[in-house]
C-alpha cells in the first residue's frame, strides 16, 4: 500500500510488546492505527523487568 493512500484503520488493543509490535507492522504495511492502553504507560510486562530481574539475570 502506497503510505500516501492508507489501506483502512485498524484499532490495537493492548499497548504490550505484541500490541506496540503488531501496530508498527500494520503501520509500515499503509493502515493507519489507533493503539489502545488500558494503563497510563505503554510496555506491558517488559516495563516491569527491571524489577522482576534487578541484575538482569533473566533467560529473555
Amino acid at each position: 500500500m502506497n503510505k500516501n493512500n492508507p489501506a483502512g484503520s485498524v484499532l490495537v488493543i493492548g499497548g504490550g510488546i505484541t500490541g506496540m509490535q503488531s501496530a508498527i507492522d500494520l503501520a509500515e504495511s499503509g493502515f493507519y492505527v489507533y493503539l489502545v492502553e488500558e494503563t497510563s504507560a505503554i510496555g506491558g510486562k517488559m516495563a516491569q523487568l527491571d524489577k522482576t530481574f534487578p541484575t538482569n539475570d533473566c533467560a529473555m
